[in-house]
């Protein structure tokens, strides 16, 4: 997950990973599916109608605990991110639901998790002189990036890879695990998720999130379709399947709700940003358009939650302090949409300012304060780079 708005994509098949249909008729019974003022859509509890078409008792998203911590790209608080040892790290520390993928595509069209596609931050690829031909600058989301792309690289080739540290000056100490771990593929993460389910006696959880699906779109790589494929290969696209769906896209969660029957969340940046898709089409709204009411019951049309940026649920001042809690959290659960904001992080300069503690970059805050403090504004979930400290603020929290 980034603070930024990350994105949808047709096109060229990957091995094993054709266009799935969308089912039939769907769009006809969705075409309606707006809120009313009184949180009903056609007669039902805007609850009742998630719980029909993406499940909620009985294994479903809703039966989660709450607050639900939610491992952020795995434990990266510890251990560099998005790797399995970082998701296990993360269950083992007790987290609900591990962020188990950041999901971009390779030249050959399989799926693999990395914060962006970019991936000269995140892997030891600078160090490979084969690939020293592959830096260049693309336009990513209109934003000139320069760098290692996985879209120019196939899997075996990011295989020879292996991953450090994202931010090595906030947390040195990950910098000790540099070069230990591969790129893992969405298949991986998968067979790793039923192998950990088997043994823990239940369904492990995982949420991962499309990125870029504009940009990879109009490659050619669509990643919804993939995303759907494997899912379906796997007996993991129904409504009380363990995997939720998010993109900072609304018209990527449009496209997966014609394609699964998972829960989706919609990822929402700062409120005076936009979505690239809505960039790319013209659409004039900002994210402060879509955290209204009207915003909220549109989105509750096609998928079942949120996950809004900190700073929309409480924002700061000038100084980086909090300030007074905004309306989103009740205005999100009145039309019937679950919220998930990110990111918690132990180290001061990710903590806002009042529960900062001392002037070193890498060295740990208040986080339990500020867990607590967002933690009483309702929310039903939050993504934290450190499940272990936020498995013991829920506990304490709910103790009162």
């Amino acid at each position: 997950m980034s603070t930024q708005g990350t994105h949808g994509t047709h096109g060229t098949q990957g091995p094993g990973e054709g266009t799935a249909g969308s089912a039939p008729g769907r769009r006809a019974l969705l075409g309606a599916a707006v809120l009313g003022a009184g949180g009903a859509v056609l007669g039902l509890p805007a609850t009742a109608r998630a719980d029909e078409r993406h499940g909620s008792g009985g294994g479903g998203y809703r039966s989660l605990p709450k607050p639900t911590i939610v491992g952020h790209r795995g434990a990266s608080g510890y251990r560099p991110e998005h790797t399995l040892a970082s998701y296990q790290f993360a269950l083992d520390m007790g987290a609900h639901v591990v962020e188990a993928g950041d999901l971009v595509p390779t030249k050959d069209g399989h799926l693999v998790c990395r914060h962006e596609p970019e991936i000269g931050g995140t892997t030891d690829v600078a160090a490979h002189p084969e690939f020293a031909d592959r830096r260049t600058t693309k336009l990513l989301d209109g934003v000139s990036t320069t760098g290692w792309f996985t879209e120019d690289f196939t899997l075996a080739e990011l295989k020879t890879l292996r991953a450090k540290e994202r931010i090595p000056a906030n947390r040195p100490h990950n910098t000790l695990y540099d070069g230990h771990f591969e790129i893992p593929t969405f298949e991986e993460v998968l067979r790793w998720r039923e192998e950990q389910s088997r043994k823990r006696g239940r369904q492990v959880w995982i949420y991962p999130e499309l990125k870029h699906p504009t940009y990879f779109r109009k490659l050619g790589l669509g990643l919804e379709e993939r995303v759907a494929r494997v899912l379906r290969r796997h007996g993991l696209d129904g409504k009380n399947a363990p995997v939720i769906l998010q993109s900072f896209e609304p018209t990527s969660v449009e496209r997966l709700d014609e394609l699964v029957d998972n829960p989706l969340v919609v990822l929402l940046s700062a409120a005076n940003t936009r979505p690239w898709d809505f960039v790319e089409t013209g659409d004039p709204r900002t994210v402060a358009d879509l955290v209204k009411p009207a915003g909220l019951k549109e989105i509750a049309s096609y998928a079942q939650g949120i996950g809004p940026t900190l700073d929309l649920v409480i924002p700061k001042d000038a100084s980086g302090n909090l300030t007074t809690p905004t309306t989103l959290v009740r205005d999100a659960h009145k039309a019937g949409l679950i919220l998930h904001p990110y990111t918690m992080r132990n180290e001061n300069p990710f903590l806002p300012a009042n529960f900062r503690r001392g002037t070193d970059a890498d060295a740990y805050g208040d986080a339990f304060g500020a867990f607590r403090t967002y933690f009483a504004t309702g929310i039903d979930g939050v993504f934290t780079d450190n499940p272990d400290t936020g498995v013991l603020a829920r506990e304490e929290f709910l103790k009162g």
